[in-house]
């Protein structure tokens, strides 16, 4: 039966200790109504709360399988977004703090790409011509942009299949909202740089020529992570320096220039599973989110491997650390009296056209 909704000033200035008790209680009222979501760059205060870890697309293959009414994501807005799109329209997602956000994902919106799908319809035929790719970092008004436009939703890790798809459409590829997935993804399939412009939204023809236009192969928009910009090739020759035998690993939404230098390059679930199926004794430095490769050195201990993160500053994502115990304490205790609070649920249209491109990405992968 429901109740007034517990308003969440009252978990403010709780301890973290005691919200870890109000959540293991919220949690054994709920039972199998409940099912928690954890992305890999979630504290560790929250991530240990979740019944299904991962990254973005081991997470949103989760979604459609899943039976519980309650699905709680911690992560970021638009990672709810996609719960939501693929769970049951009678399941509830609900994100604690509805202030994670995602700044990369802030720099590509509908506004920007429509007005510059208008400006390249003025040099060649969009629908006809290119694809457009969004990383799974968006809002889902530009996934459903997409699914209008013959386009698809692409993760780091699939990344490449989706351009290879993108290219079986069309001749050319608009990526946003990140231009270094984009970049690295291209550069593999054996693109030039030459061919990969950088597409400036706040600039008219981005910045462009029609000639740079006509040849490209891939517009990459103008937008980056604010987390995996932080690392410098500097990072890593004093890491080669220390370490001759040691291995570099980055995440493909670092610099180019990061990424040519490293060993490896790839996604969260592909960094977890390469350094802890490496020899023992093995020394690793890591291009991505610092509570992931804190979590990841500590497990690798008691094998002997060194973990080391790449940047010599703290680079914390500041969106997905609003998911704090007391958050989710707040919400699940809601949930537990019956309230539901922090839902979110995407407009029926926009779900419709986004899930079209989340369907083809799921096939693709």
């Amino acid at each position: 039966m429901q109740t007034a909704t517990i308003q969440f000033e009252k978990f403010q200035a709780a301890q973290d200790d005691d919200c870890q008790a109000r959540i293991l209680a919220a949690r054994q009222k709920l039972g199998k109504r409940l099912v928690i979501l954890g992305h890999h760059y979630q504290h560790e205060s929250v991530y240990r709360h979740a019944d299904y870890s991962g990254d973005s697309l081991k997470l949103s293959k989760y979604c459609d399988s899943l039976d519980a009414e309650y699905i709680v994501f911690l992560g970021v807005h638009f990672m709810a977004e996609v719960a939501d799109i693929l769970s049951r329209p009678d399941q509830i997602v609900v994100l604690p703090d509805l202030a994670a956000g995602c700044s990369m994902a802030d720099m590509a919106n509908l506004a920007k790409v429509e007005r510059s799908y208008r400006e390249l319809s003025k040099v060649l035929n969009f629908d006809e011509t290119i694809t457009p790719v969004t990383y799974i970092n968006s809002a889902a008004d530009l996934k459903a942009f997409c699914g209008e436009h013959g386009g698809i939703v692409c993760t780091s890790t699939n990344a490449s299949k989706i351009l290879e798809w993108g290219f079986s459409q069309r001749e050319k590829i608009l990526f946003f909202p990140d231009q270094h997935l984009g970049r690295w993804s291209g550069y593999k399939m054996g693109i030039p740089l030459e061919q990969m412009p950088v597409w400036d939204p706040d600039l008219p023809m981005g910045g462009l020529t029609e000639q740079q236009i006509k040849d490209a192969k891939i517009l990459l928009w103008k937008g980056h992570c604010s987390v995996h910009q932080m690392f410098r090739k500097q990072n890593i020759d004093q890491f080669r320096a220390q370490h001759p035998d040691g291995k570099v690993i980055s995440h493909p939404e670092t610099a180019f220039e990061v990424c040519i230098n490293s060993d490896y390059v790839g996604s969260t679930e592909y960094i977890l599973r390469t350094v802890s199926e490496a020899e023992p004794g093995t020394k690793w430095l890591v291009g991505t989110e610092l509570n992931l490769v804190t979590r990841l050195a500590e497990e690798m201990k008691p094998q002997n491997k060194l973990v080391q993160f790449m940047s010599h500053v703290v680079c914390e994502c500041s969106t997905m650390a609003r998911i704090d115990p007391q958050h989710l304490a707040w919400c699940l205790e809601n949930l537990a009296e019956g309230n539901v609070v922090n839902q979110i649920k995407v407009p029926e249209h926009e779900a419709k056209l986004a899930k079209l491109t989340l369907d083809r990405m799921l096939a693709v992968s």
